[in-house]
C-alpha cells in the first residue's frame, strides 16, 4: 500500500519537534527492555548455590528487572504506536506487522515465564535445581525473544 493514504497532521512539523524525540525515547526504552536481562546471567549462577537469605535477595534482583522491562516496555509499545503514526508507517509493512506479532507471543510468554517461578523458589520447600533450570531456560528464550523485535526494528527486513 501506498504510505501516503495514511497522511497524519503532525507529518508538516514531525521533523522538527516531535518525531525525533519519540524515536530517542523509543530507543531508551528498548535498551531499558533488553539491558537489564543481562545483568541476570550471571545471577543464575548465584541462584543455584545461594543461602536461603542471600536467595531472597537474588530474587529480588530477578523481580525488579522483570518489571522494569515490562514498564519500559509500556513506552516502548506506546511511543512506537505513535511513532507509527506520526510517521505514517502502513500496519502491514512486513517489519511491523512481524514485531507485533512476535510482541504478543512475548506477553503471552513474559505472563507466564518468570513470576510463577520466581514465588516458588521463594516457597522454603522447594526444589532449587528444576526452578533454577526453569528460569535460565526462561530468560534465554525470553532473550531471544527480544533480540528478535529489535532485529525487526533495526533491519526492517521485508518479510513478504
Amino acid at each position: 500500500m501506498n504510505a501516503t493514504l495514511f497522511y497524519s497532521p503532525f507529518q508538516v512539523w514531525r521533523p522538527y519537534l516531535l518525531y525525533p524525540w519519540l524515536v530517542f525515547i523509543h530507543a531508551v526504552s528498548a535498551v531499558v527492555s533488553i539491558g537489564p536481562f543481562i545483568v541476570l546471567i550471571p545471577l543464575l549462577t548465584k541462584l543455584r548455590t545461594a543461602e536461603a537469605q542471600v536467595l531472597s535477595s537474588y530474587l529480588d534482583t530477578f523481580h525488579f528487572v522483570v518489571r522494569l522491562s515490562k514498564h519500559s516496555g509500556h513506552v516502548l509499545v506506546f511511543s512506537g504506536l505513535l511513532l507509527l503514526w506520526l510517521g505514517g508507517w502502513p500496519w502491514d509493512t512486513p517489519w511491523i506487522a512481524g514485531t507485533f506479532i512476535v510482541l504478543f507471543a512475548s506477553l503471552f510468554f513474559m505472563a507466564r515465564a518468570f513470576s510463577p517461578t520466581i514465588r516458588r523458589l521463594r516457597q522454603p520447600d522447594h526444589d532449587r535445581a528444576p526452578l533454577v533450570r526453569k528460569l535460565s531456560k526462561a530468560l534465554y528464550l525470553y532473550m531471544f525473544i527480544l533480540f528478535v523485535m529489535l532485529w525487526l526494528m533495526i533491519m526492517k527486513p521485508a518479510l513478504w
